[in-house]
């Protein structure tokens, strides 16, 4: 076993206190993301024999001791999971995921929107309320809701949806003429003012403040509003059109760098490409943690388990796991983590006993 350190992200559309308040930090700056596994972009490290090394680069000394030969037989000898914790105060991009078959195509074939040839389902689980728009809305509800604007020039829109066709709605919106976007989003927050106690409208009125120039703001109007719990879960497969709009959860996917954006974002988009990969049937799912506290999602690349040892938890098998406390303490092993900290554990320490009065989510693979 090892303890990780771990890499924050300083991204601006995070809090300044989550992460702050569970890593001791001062709440001086947003701080949006902890990243735990091998990311080029931020790797977590390790002390072995004495020397500072990347996860990365302790995998790729001894791939099947540290990640077990089940997990190098299915993926090759790279952790296939990412796991985070994600503190937002604002709404993130606007984006999607692609399949493993259009990852392999695309990166095949030299598409610089796939860098690598895999998919990149995740999972959200709340640790406070946490808000997300993901899925496609049913197509008549969602033109009642743009209907509602009472924008003559949305027409296209609402009749679009009415005949059954959301992604052609999503392009008509996601393609509106350049010189004309500004004043579609002043008018549509105009608009939202007096509907601003319904949740979609509210939604459309900030995203409108934030990003004047972006028709993209109308998201909150074409998908689906998610409001987890805490412990709550949801499963992005691919194809599922989403973006998180607040709150704090741990973030497990699998470790691609496959993400196509159309809006509400800084970052580079591409409306046609993600045109491409939206499935407008795809549905985000709910997930219920089974008896033994793990969320199950049904991909290969992750499962995620919760634990609240008071009574000591014993975990068997040969995977490579990160061992994440999030509140009070836990002991593995006779190894104690404070709230903030985390443990590398490899496939070869096959056996686990985990004690403690605190709470921590194990990551593994889900093969």
């Amino acid at each position: 076993m090892d303890l990780l350190t771990n890499p924050v992200k300083e991204y601006d559309w995070g809090t300044r206190t989550d992460l702050a308040a569970l890593l001791g930090l001062a709440p001086d700056r947003p701080r949006a993301e902890l990243w735990l596994g091998t990311h080029p972009s931020g790797p977590s490290t390790l002390v072995r024999a004495g020397h500072t090394r990347t996860l990365a680069e302790v995998v790729a000394a001894d791939p099947v001791r540290e990640l077990g030969a089940d997990t190098v037989g299915t993926f090759g000898p790279r952790l296939p999971y990412l796991l985070k914790l994600l503190s937002a105060r604002q709404p993130l991009s606007l984006q999607v995921h692609p399949s493993a078959e259009q990852a392999r195509l695309g990166h095949d074939r030299g598409d610089p929107h796939y860098p690598d040839p895999w998919d990149k389902p995740e999972m959200a689980v709340a640790l406070t309320t946490f808000d997300a728009l993901a899925g496609m809305r049913p197509p008549a509800e969602a033109a009642d809701l743009v209907n509602r604007l009472g924008l003559r020039r949305l027409a296209p829109v609402v009749d679009t949806l009415t005949g059954g066709d959301p992604p052609g709605a999503l392009r008509t919106v996601l393609t509106w003429p350049q010189p004309d976007r500004r004043c579609l989003v002043t008018e549509v927050a105009d608009a939202c003012v007096d509907l601003a106690e319904e949740p979609a409208f509210a939604v459309t009125a900030q995203l409108a403040a934030l990003h004047p120039d972006d028709p993209a703001v109308l998201a909150p109007l074409l998908l689906n509003h998610h409001r987890l719990a805490p412990g709550e879960a949801l499963y992005l497969p691919a194809g599922v059109l989403h973006t998180y709009l607040r709150g704090f959860a741990v973030e497990v996917m699998g470790a691609s760098d496959n993400v196509l954006r159309a809006g509400l974002t800084s970052k580079p988009v591409d409306v046609a490409a993600l045109l491409s990969v939206v499935d407008a049937s795809a549905r985000p799912r709910p997930v219920t943690p089974d008896a033994d506290g793990a969320y199950r999602p049904g991909c290969r690349q992750f499962r995620l388990r919760h634990l609240t040892p008071a009574t000591p938890r014993r975990l068997t098998g040969a995977w490579p796991r990160i061992l994440l406390c999030t509140c009070g303490t836990v002991t593995a092993d006779g190894t104690t983590l404070h709230a903030g900290q985390s443990l590398w554990l490899p496939a070869h320490h096959d056996s686990l006993t985990v004690t403690g009065e605190g709470t921590a989510y194990c990551a593994e693979p889900g093969i």
